[in-house]
């Protein structure tokens, strides 16, 4: 296989284009076209694996890591059924996420060790062999094999030259077409069991029908998300499941005055949550990076990551807390005592509310609402302000505190902490420990990573390694091999 790796300048100062060219990738493998105008049954892979002695593997979840999965499944083991069965739309996240231009992975950790640090559950767990087999460029490599050019922009996040998530959906849907993968939609396994024979055996609900189809599997994948059907499965075939809870989430603050800056962007701040259900010191409780304010409170990437690393300190707290902002992380207070002091002198004769220290680098607006915060009249001139007044205002800027009374939602990126634990799978093979040929992958997991692409790529990770993987039981099957 002769392959070549490379990033090319985009003509963009912030990006960067990942571009892939290969002599193979993959073996070919050639599919018999029905004929154009022949009637099939809706459920035509499940009824010719059920009636034929070909294996089935059924992928619950029509998300991110079930047609990732499916897809390297078939690509492994080209006579292998395989059916997607999704309540909903399929790819539905893929649509929203990164509003609307999906964020495919991230592009600036390279090194595991690095990259498993950005999964509040499954730091730990993810430094072995997951992104090892399949991480980031193997990711981006796939998808740039597959026609989808992509960009690495500034911050890490990867995204398509397009900036449209449709670029993403249609390069899957096209090798789920194209590998011979049966998706199936508004349909629901409502119950799993386990035969004597060791198969599956699927209780399949149709949405527009009280009819209930039984369906005999040799594979069994359950890429649900966080839906409370894939938990009711895992749990059918003897898992437990840790409580989920939300992730990923802005910050409501009860601050009139915060809500006329909606709209204010900062780009560096330092973000620390105290919570009274927390005593002892916890580091990533305390976050640097961008901030948001919205008109009913707080987001931004730093937010979104404190949010991630205190979800269950938060839902334990009610989401009630306390929210210390440094607005300048970069000028230490004994600095900004004497930006303040060197400006009072310089602009004496000039109102306090038409001269912000250029040092420290935010809007007019928040400056506003520093003044009016402590009392303070922009009116009255530099010379006026006494240096108890100076002290307040660095006191503002360096440990400004906010009442967090309650959480919000990150539509594009919502995520749940909670779900199967990784204790009871392989994650060289993303094998349930409990039950033979059942694996998971995705959201399903109790596996969540900060915004930023890395939810994706536990998706992309978890269903490459469980595809192939049955892929290749499939293949030794067939073969004889077992």
């Amino acid at each position: 296989m002769a392959m070549r790796r490379c990033f090319v300048g985009s003509g963009q100062a912030n990006t960067s284009v990942f571009s892939l060219s290969f002599s193979s990738i993959l073996p070919t493998f050639h599919y018999k076209r029905t004929r154009p105008r022949e009637r099939r049954c809706t459920t035509h892979a499940i009824c010719h694996a059920t009636k034929s002695k070909e294996e089935l593997l059924v992928v619950v979840g029509g998300g991110a890591a079930g047609v990732y999965g499916a897809i390297h499944a078939k690509t492994v083991a080209p006579h292998l059924s395989v059916v997607v069965i999704e309540k909903g739309k399929p790819l539905s996240k893929v649509k929203v996420s990164g509003g609307g231009r999906c964020n495919v992975t991230n592009g600036h950790c390279v090194d595991n060790m690095i990259l498993a640090e950005n999964y509040p559950r499954g730091h730990k767990e993810l430094r072995g062999s997951f992104f090892n087999i399949h991480g980031p460029v193997d990711t981006m490599s796939w998808f740039a094999s597959h026609g989808v050019e992509l960009k690495v922009e500034d911050d890490g996040r990867v995204f398509p030259v397009s900036n449209s998530s449709s670029s993403i959906i249609d390069c899957l849907n096209s090798e789920v077409k194209q590998r011979g993968v049966s998706l199936q939609t508004r349909k629901t396994v409502a119950a799993i069991s386990i035969l004597s024979s060791g198969k599956f055996l699927l209780e399949i609900q149709q949405h527009t029908s009280v009819h209930v189809e039984r369906v005999e599997a040799d594979y069994l994948l359950i890429a649900s998300g966080s839906s409370r059907q894939g938990y009711t499965l895992a749990s059918q075939l003897g898992h437990s499941i840790v409580d989920p809870v939300p992730s990923l989430f802005t910050f409501k603050i009860e601050d009139l005055r915060l809500r006329e800056l909606s709209g204010v962007t900062f780009p560096k701040v330092k973000v620390r949550l105290k919570l009274d259900s927390v005593q002892r010191n916890i580091p990533k409780l305390t976050q640097v990076g961008p901030m948001l304010v919205t008109h009913w409170g707080l987001s931004g990437p730093a937010i979104l990551r404190l949010s991630a690393w205190g979800a269950r300190f938060l839902f334990s707290s009610s989401y009630k807390g306390q929210l210390f902002v440094d607005f300048i992380p970069d000028l230490h207070v004994e600095n900004l005592k004497s930006v303040l002091s060197h400006h009072k002198l310089q602009y004496a004769k000039q109102k306090v509310l038409n001269s912000c220290p250029p040092e420290f680098g935010i809007t007019k607006r928040f400056w506003s609402y520093v003044l009016e915060r402590q009392g303070l009249s922009g009116d009255v001139l530099w010379a006026s302000i006494s240096n108890s007044s100076l002290m307040s205002i660095g006191s503002v800027l360096k440990n400004c505190i906010f009442e967090v009374t309650g959480k919000g939602q990150f539509k594009d990126e919502f995520v749940t902490a909670g779900g199967v634990p990784l204790s009871e799978i392989s994650l060289n093979t993303m094998e349930s420990k409990v039950c033979t040929r059942l694996f998971f992958a995705g959201e399903i997991l109790n596996v969540d990573g900060v915004t930023g692409g890395f939810n994706f790529q536990n998706a992309w990770s978890g269903g490459f390694i469980a595809g192939t993987t049955i892929g290749r039981l499939a293949l030794g099957s067939c073969l004889g091999l077992k």
